[in-house]
């Protein structure tokens, strides 16, 4: 579909042209398109098999506007995936209430997310350091384990990729779900243990694991992901999981970071913590 005719399937559609993501799954591929249909509140998808698309949105809430040979259709993602298209040209995919476009900037202030201020928020510091080993940009997947109140996922989502938050305490969950909110962001939120959900989640192009000891670790290495970023503030759980990821074929590198924050007029110790980044090798 030419550009002109996409601008007439989105009026159609009752959207305007500027507030939609564009992208050509027959240029960039299925799982960049997913991906962004994951993260962004409007995308126009050419290129694309409806139902193919639609089983790969399994747990975020979406709405799609197909068109085909038919004309215009509006259905869930479940109806489309078990609907035969004909001639499919494009597909408009609409999350739930809309959310803003991805911003600009990372390392917010730690103020900027609700936590329950015992250090269980990932310092601006680590945050900085760790978005730039994750590479968080639209059509990518991220996974946020042991995510606590969510920064890290949260500032991925700001960036453009989708994010799905593991996290087993209920607490926790209603804080990334506020903070996600706050900041005009669709994460999607899972509840449990990444044990007990790792088969079913779809598989992400990084992790970040910001809690759990070497289980939870190697559990991450496992799925396969380009990149796995480790952050910990206990010295114990560092060489442990350097291991596990060395094992499961990933280069690892590190680095610990201490800080000293302006205060006033002086300056405050924050915590040190190590940074992990793996990359999969081959």
């Amino acid at each position: 579909m030419d550009v002109v005719a996409l601008h007439r399937f989105v009026t159609q559609a009752g959207r305007s042209w500027d507030e939609v993501t564009v992208v050509d799954a027959a240029a960039v591929g299925s799982r960049h398109a997913v991906n962004a249909c994951r993260a962004r509140p409007a995308v126009v998808v050419s290129g694309a098999d409806p139902a193919e698309l639609a089983r790969d949105l399994a747990g975020w809430r979406r709405t799609l506007v197909v068109a085909d040979a038919s004309g215009l259709s509006t259905v869930d993602p479940a109806d489309a995936v078990v609907r035969r298209w004909v001639d499919p040209t494009a597909l408009l995919c609409l999350a739930e209430g809309g959310r803003g476009r991805a911003s600009t900037g990372w390392a917010l202030p730690d103020d900027d997310f609700a936590h329950r201020g015992d250090g269980m928020v990932a310092t601006a510091e680590v945050r900085a350091l760790v978005l730039a080993r994750l590479e968080p940009r639209l059509g990518t997947l991220v996974w946020d384990v042991a995510a606590g109140p969510g920064a890290v996922g949260v500032e991925c989502a700001r960036l453009g990729a989708a994010v799905v938050a593991v996290e087993r305490d209920p607490v926790q969950c209603v804080r990334i779900i506020a903070n996600a909110s706050a900041h005009d962001v669709d994460v999607r939120v899972v509840e449990s243990e990444l044990s007990a959900v790792v088969a079913d989640l779809p598989r992400p192009d990084a992790v970040f694991a910001g809690g759990g000891g070497p289980d939870v670790v190697r559990a991450c290495a496992r799925v396969g992901a380009a990149r796995v970023v480790v952050a910990t503030a206990d010295l114990d759980r560092v060489v442990p999981a350097r291991h596990a990821l060395a094992e499961a074929g990933y280069l690892v590198r590190g680095s610990q970071l201490s800080a000293a924050r302006l205060d006033g007029g002086a300056l405050r110790a924050v915590d040190p913590v190590t940074v992990l980044w793996a990359t999969r090798q081959g």
